[in-house]
């Protein structure tokens, strides 16, 4: 009993944490139940929920591993086959999200790396990759779980919203490409057996339909009830067991810090500092608090202190890149990096701090010559 306690703790400290903030602001502001229901963004819920019960069908029918397995197939040389595993979550982040994005490809690029001989690139390729995934998955509303919803409390139009991010995403493209291209020339031959009748198609046909319906509900031209309502009929009647690949503890997360961001703002002296730190500059008080409290609660919290989507969006996506804790996607690639034989954590610390720094470092000198100089 104790270790099953513990082991919850462990697995899911985040949603704890954002319990535990829940319930202590209820000791400053009297349980209203109608102002707690009114804090809950019932439509950012609805749309992760179906996002990720589309995504994680689309990811056991096996079309991820089918896709790398087929760009890696010729082999070539060392940055060639290190450009494609870092770029694989780069550009499936914007679509299926960050997390999921290194669920499917970290643990990919580990048996490649290792099918190849070179499993002394696989710390510097596994850390690429977690870089990869926060700052691809912040070009699209769908490629992070802040984006949705800042996307979706703002209302921000689409065309707005990509020309916000679009120049940060190609400045890590770059970024990227070049540390590739720093890992050397030596050939490098990658054979992964892959049998193709594993890819379910029909259930594949069945969870792209549902994901193409999120993208119209994202997109404004279904509603949120509707899109609920026929994703639970569809996977009740065809696929019941993507119920159990869902991360509930995602949503409970959202859930409790929209309570507590709500609680926070009928607290005067609380919705004051913090409406004032956002009030002087948004970026950077974004960036800060996703260092300490992650940027998926950052921006549940600071959301309701600004009407600068614009700097709070940039501030929590930028602000994934720094602490391990930045960002939920990094700590994932770490998890699964230390299921690595011979696995190092020191090692793996050591040039995550070096590659965010630098990347954060990056990304705040193109935001001051954008938008400050």
């Amino acid at each position: 009993m104790l270790d099953g306690i513990i082991s919850f703790l462990r697995r899911e400290a985040v949603l704890c944490i954002a319990f535990l903030c829940a319930a202590v602001s209820f000791a400053f502001v009297p349980f209203d139940a109608a102002q707690v229901a009114a804090s809950i963004d019932a439509r950012v819920i609805v749309l992760l929920f179906c996002l990720m019960a589309a995504v994680a069908g689309l990811k056991d029918c096996g079309l991820f591993s089918w896709c790398a397995a087929k760009l890696l197939a010729r082999g070539g040389s060392v940055r060639i086959v290190a450009f494609i595993l870092v770029m694989l979550p780069f550009f499936a982040s914007m679509l299926v999200t960050n997390d999921v994005a290194l669920i499917a490809f970290v643990p990919f690029a580990i048996m490649a790396l290792g099918a190849a001989g070179r499993a002394d690139l696989i710390v510097r390729v596994c850390v690429l990759q977690a870089i990869a995934a926060n700052l691809g998955g912040m070009v699209t509303p769908v490629g992070n779980p802040q984006n949705l919803f800042i996307y979706t409390r703002f209302g921000i139009g689409l065309v707005d919203f990509f020309a916000a991010l679009l120049p940060f995403a190609l400045l890590t493209f770059v970024l990227l490409a070049a540390a590739c291209l720093a890992l050397g020339k030596g050939p490098v031959s990658v054979r992964i057996p892959f049998d193709e009748t594993r890819i379910a198609k029909r259930r594949f046909a069945f969870h792209l339909t549902l994901f193409a319906l999120c993208l119209l509900c994202v997109a404004r031209v279904l509603p949120h009830e509707a899109l609920l309502v026929v994703v639970l009929v569809a996977l009740l009647a065809f696929d019941r067991k993507t119920f159990k690949r869902v991360d509930y503890g995602l949503l409970g997360t959202f859930v409790c810090f929209f309570v507590f961001s709500g609680n926070i703002a009928h607290i005067p002296a609380v919705a004051d500092f913090l409406r004032g730190l956002m009030d002087i500059h948004p970026l950077l008080t974004s960036v800060a608090a996703s260092q300490v409290i992650s940027n998926v609660p950052a921006a549940v919290l600071l959301a309701g202190f600004t009407d600068n989507w614009h700097s709070l969006l940039l501030g929590v996506d930028l602000g994934g890149l720094g602490t391990p804790i930045a960002s939920l996607a990094s700590l994932i690639a770490f998890r699964l990096y230390m299921h690595t034989p011979g696995a190092q954590a020191g090692a793996f610390m050591k040039e995550f701090a070096a590659a965010n720094v630098a990347g954060l470092a990056a990304m705040l000198g193109l935001y001051a010559i954008l938008f400050v100089i």
